[in-house]
């Protein structure tokens, strides 16, 4: 079909073997093309033409005619295209294959446009042309396979060649995306106006009439056909052409035709100063092609309700109605809507389906399953099996600290504070955990409550029998600072349960590096002032007088002073501070004290280290004294038992994990203390209490 005017619209459309529904759609563009040039608001003082040509549903057929299209009808040898024309746009080819070499070709002119048997699967889905899909389907049907359910592209999913009554077993059921139908208010009675006598040389005329009626209207001795009476008519009940009821592709070639009228129209009436180009500028009138495209993505109107727009990649609105192939009242198939795809609509509101009137393959009410692999349940993932189809895969479950709980979803990580449940399937806060009043803090609690109370009854038994001979002779002011201060070395340990704070975790290791120095520094003060009393034998040795009760005290004095030095220069530089340790336990965080300053630390231990290596040499010195003056040995065990403690302390607090640190720096304080208490004042309160006969001053001579 060829009519000229002052711009030409190209039509490809797949008509031979001969689809009544194709002739339809040529003469759908016919119509539109004429509305037009009929119009007086749209174009006016033009007239659009076109050239229509077969693609034959073949891409290199549709490769010819769009050449055709572009060249004109004559073939001619010769390194230049003949016949060339004003072609603005090219309308048709509903399938892909075909639309895809013709859209190749066209670019350069900037024109815009046995397996099955063996298979598991029970979902096929098709994208093909109808064209294409018929000698497949017929080789399907001679397989004899039922069951499966078919997916069709919009491409043939309305294709009535398929809607007999004996590809029901075959195709019933199936359900796919089509193109939505529409509204063309003259198409009808524009198409009972093709006949013979209208167009007697058209050949495509003449086969329409040997599709309906089963009789040529051009005798020829070559046609097999009988000749026609004249009389035939087109009716209604001709449904493969006639069928007007819900064209869709008819209605999309009527709004592609409209589209291109109105950019055109847009163009033309555009007024230099006001135009869209650089400076206001307008596209030049005997120049049309290389700007209509952009007018084409520019164009907005309405047709029968509906919006009629391109985006910037050329594609219109998508508008697609969802279509489900049950059995008709007659046996055959039928196209029933079950739903409909809006693009206009917001985003998750575009696709509307009626699923309890969907009938699926096998005529089911139930949505089939076509599956290799089962969806993976929350609390697990995906595990592609090696060699397989994607979606062939083992379900595993979530390593320990991620989570999905989706079906088949990748695992994430939960947030640091929080971990995955047993069934990994949300994340939750993680247990928090600290050296609390549980079954380890209760019995060191116990413990340090029981030391300090024994501690305070062997000051009361001191002080009670101060006058004594055990007590005078052992010093009696040094014994009751040691007690003081090992009841405060006991006490300290309780700083360590609990929850840690800001000021606990300060308090932790400075009170215990203060009150150890003390104690301390009062056994190292007496180790003194005994080996000094055994050493001055000579009459008139003053030794003494450097180690009076004044001396003493400024011995000690200076010594615990040194190491408050130490804790307050640590409290100003990097005081401890508690910390949400999560390395240790990932599943758990452990409220700890972190030290802040090491160095501090250490320094700390160093010196209550160095002050007890100083007092087991002067205690080991002075071990043999005369009598039963037993002092300095008592002396010299209980600091080779501190040392012990603390020597092992170091590897096991380095070692500890999360709050077990705290709990083995409580341990050493602890059995340091006990140490100090029994070694030192247990064979005192011995005397005192069971053996009273030798609490006198010639038994210690």
């Amino acid at each position: 079909f060829v009519a000229e005017g002052d711009f030409i619209i190209g039509g490809i459309f797949p008509l031979h073997r001969f689809d009544p529904r194709a002739f339809r759609w040529v003469q759908t563009m016919r119509l539109a093309v004429e509305e037009i040039n009929e119009s007086t608001q749209l174009l006016p003082n033009h007239t659009l033409g076109y050239k229509i040509f077969d693609s034959c549903a073949y891409p290199l057929t549709g490769q010819r005619a769009a050449l055709a299209v572009l060249n004109g009808l004559s073939e001619a040898d010769s390194p230049m295209c003949s016949g060339a024309s004003p072609m603005l746009a090219v309308i048709g080819e509903s399938g892909s294959a075909q639309s895809i070499v013709v859209s190749r070709l066209l670019r350069p002119f900037r024109i815009p446009m046995k397996v099955m048997r063996r298979s598991l699967a029970k979902v096929v889905v098709v994208f093909s042309a109808e064209g294409e899909m018929t000698p497949f389907l017929r080789d399907y049907m001679k397989q004899n396979i039922t069951g499966i359910q078919w997916v069709a592209s919009e491409a043939w999913v309305t294709a009535s060649v398929f809607t007999g009554r004996e590809f029901y077993p075959y195709l019933g059921g199936t359900i796919g995306f089509g193109v939505r139908k529409g509204h063309i208010a003259q198409l009808s009675d524009y198409l009972q106006t093709v006949n013979p006598q209208r167009y007697p040389n058209n050949v495509l005329v003449g086969e329409l009439w040997e599709a309906l009626y089963g009789c040529s209207p051009f005798p020829s001795s070559a046609n097999p056909f009988p000749v026609c009476s004249g009389q035939e008519v087109l009716l209604k009940q001709h449904s493969a052409y006639m069928n007007t009821s819900s064209p869709r592709v008819a209605y999309n070639v009527y709004k592609a035709v409209y589209a291109v009228a109105h950019s055109l129209h847009n163009l033309l009436l555009c007024q230099p100063g006001n135009g869209p180009f650089e400076n206001d500028s307008c596209a030049q009138s005997n120049k049309i092609l290389p700007w209509l495209q952009y007018y084409l993505q520019e164009v907005k109107f309405d047709m029968a309700g509906e919006e009629v727009n391109f985006d910037l990649k050329g594609d219109s609105v998508p508008y697609y109605d969802i279509i489900n192939w049950q059995r008709g009242t007659t046996g055959s198939i039928e196209f029933v809507n079950v739903g409909l795809f809006d693009g206009t609509k917001p985003g998750g509101e575009e696709l509307v389906i009626q699923e309890e009137r969907i009938m699926w393959a096998g005529h089911q009410s139930e949505v089939p399953g076509s599956v290799c692999s089962p969806s993976c349940p929350p609390g697990s993932r995906k595990a592609v099996r090696r060699g397989e189809p994607v979606c062939c895969f083992d379900c595993v479950p979530c390593d320990s600290g991620k989570i999905s709980n989706q079906t088949s979803v990748e695992c994430i990580f939960c947030p640091e504070d929080f971990w995955s449940n047993q069934d990994r399937t949300s994340c939750i806060p993680k247990k928090v955990e600290f050296l609390a009043y549980d079954a380890l803090g209760i019995p060191l609690t116990v413990i340090s409550v029981v030391g300090a109370s024994l501690t305070i009854g062997v000051f009361v038994v001191f002080f009670y029998h101060r006058s004594t001979a055990v007590v005078r002779v052992n010093n009696s002011e040094l014994s009751f600072f040691i007690l003081l201060a090992l009841t405060l070395c006991f006490l300290c340990s309780l700083v360590f349960i609990g929850e840690p704070t800001v000021w606990s975790c300060m308090l932790r290791h400075t009170a215990f590096s203060i009150t150890f120095s003390l104690c301390i520094s009062c056994i190292l003060g007496k180790t003194l002032v005994v080996l000094a009393a055994f050493t001055a034998t000579r009459p008139g040795d003053n030794i003494m007088k450097w180690f009076g009760p004044k001396q003493q005290r400024a011995i000690i004095f200076s010594c615990t002073l040194v190491q408050v030095v130490i804790c307050a220069a640590w409290l100003i530089d990097a005081p401890p501070y508690p910390i949400r340790n999560t390395k240790y336990e990932r599943s758990k965080i452990i409220l700890e004290c972190s030290v802040g300053s090491s160095l501090a630390f250490w320094c700390v231990l160093g010196y209550i280290g160095l002050q007890a290596c100083l007092c087991f040499v002067l205690a080991f010195l002075a071990r043999k004294l005369p009598g039963n003056f037993n002092e300095a040995k008592y002396i010299t065990f209980s600091m080779l038992i501190f040392s012990a403690v603390w020597l092992a302390f170091v590897p096991a607090y380095v070692s500890a994990p999360g709050n077990y640190a705290g709990a083995v720096e409580s341990f050493a304080i602890l059995a340091s203390s006990f140490g100090l208490l029994f070694c030192l004042f247990a064979p005192k309160c011995y005397i005192i209490l069971l053996k009273p006969e030798k609490n006198t001053k010639q038994h210690f001579m």
